[in-house]
């Protein structure tokens, strides 16, 4: 069930329909971290609302006193390549672990993922399906030896369905943020990947507050949304949980008359899903199935750093309904037209 906080005009999900070369869907990151390219957006600005710039002008760009909040999740080594009795190969994604030393998991071919049937990874190591869920993905069991051996032997790196190649030894830094810490999603924050430590490192020197937060990124994050009323759209879940810490800093940031800057539409999730009605965040670990949508109103965050988004993704609705539906497809336009490397290694766009 999608959540709601207000109810927004009859959105069609073609109205967050652009076109977009393959060309530009990034394959690599770039050669350093936070070398990208920046689209700065000014929501205050009727006459010059676009800027071209690069990712380095954050540090001029964030005041002292405000507050940066990034998510810290690290992307756990999900993906599993196995044959099906057949002979055939078969591939596993874990998304979380369950109770009873289970997990959900999905993959491919579904045919592979009856209960009953084995997936196997070694001599020694197969994963075994017991039952399927009313979403479709399944509960699974490692038979022969424990999942933490289990991943840390066959376990790759999930890059997103977008980049059309095996993940390398530069992924296993590059897909992960400087400050990735409690391991749990299959998918990065990708707004964070251009971060380097130095930055953050200038910008507390400058006096900008950084907070940490945590919220697992789920497969639902790629999933398209099929129809065209966007409020039937099947949310994802996605678990968070915010430290007593941020919600402090949060408050302390108010407080003296500063703006909370979100690092990617997961921090932006996070936050609009615990917030009060007052602007202040409550701490603890929670689920949200929160869809933002033009006509949404934000309680916690002023501005917003992140990538470009998928045509006809709840995340693009996210950004659009932060920014605009006007001005944020103008600046998708734009983008394209500039040449910005999109999705997961893209360039960056700052909403402020």
């Amino acid at each position: 069930m999608t959540e709601a906080r207000s109810t927004p005009p009859p959105w069609a999900t073609s109205d967050f329909d652009y076109p977009l070369p393959e060309a530009l869907i990034a394959q690599t990151p770039t050669a350093e971290r936070g070398a990208s390219r920046m689209l700065i957006v000014d929501r205050a600005s009727i006459a010059s609302p676009l800027r071209d710039g690069v990712f380095a002008e954050l540090l001029d760009l964030i005041p002292p006193g405000d507050l940066v909040v990034v998510n810290s999740t690290r992307v756990r080594h999900a993906r599993l390549h196995g044959t099906r009795p057949s002979g055939g190969p078969a591939e596993v994604l874990l998304i979380h672990p369950a109770p009873d030393d289970t997990w959900i998991a999905m993959g491919s071919p579904g045919s592979a993922m009856k209960p009953g049937k084995r997936i196997t990874l070694s001599a020694d190591a197969a994963i075994e399906t017991l039952a399927i869920n009313a979403d479709g993905t399944r509960r699974v069991r490692f038979v022969g030896m424990p999942a933490t051996d289990a991943i840390a032997r066959f376990g790759q790196l999930p890059l997103p369905p977008y980049i059309a190649r095996e993940p390398t030894a530069d992924d296993e830094s590059r897909y992960q943020t400087v400050y990735a810490d409690r391991e749990g999603s299959v998918a990065a924050p990708t707004a964070g990947l251009h971060f380097t430590t130095a930055l953050l490192t200038a910008l507390k020197a400058r006096g900008v507050a950084v907070a940490t937060l945590d919220l697992e990124v789920g497969p639902g994050t790629f999933r398209p949304v099929e129809g065209e009323d966007i409020t039937a759209h099947p949310m994802h879940a996605e678990q968070y949980e915010i430290p007593e810490t941020t919600a402090g800093a949060i408050a302390a940031c108010r407080a003296r008359g500063g703006r909370v800057w979100a690092v990617g539409t997961t921090v932006v999730r996070a936050l609009e899903s615990a917030a009060n009605d007052d602007g202040t965040v409550r701490a603890g670990a929670s689920e949200t199935r929160l869809l933002i949508a033009p006509g949404f109103r934000f309680r916690v965050v002023d501005r917003l750093l992140t990538n470009f988004h998928l045509p006809r993704s709840t995340l693009l609705m996210l950004v659009a309904g932060f920014a605009g539906h006007d001005l944020m497809m103008t600046a998708y336009r734009h983008a394209v037209a500039a040449g910005y490397r999109c999705y997961s290694y893209g360039d960056a766009m700052l909403i402020c």
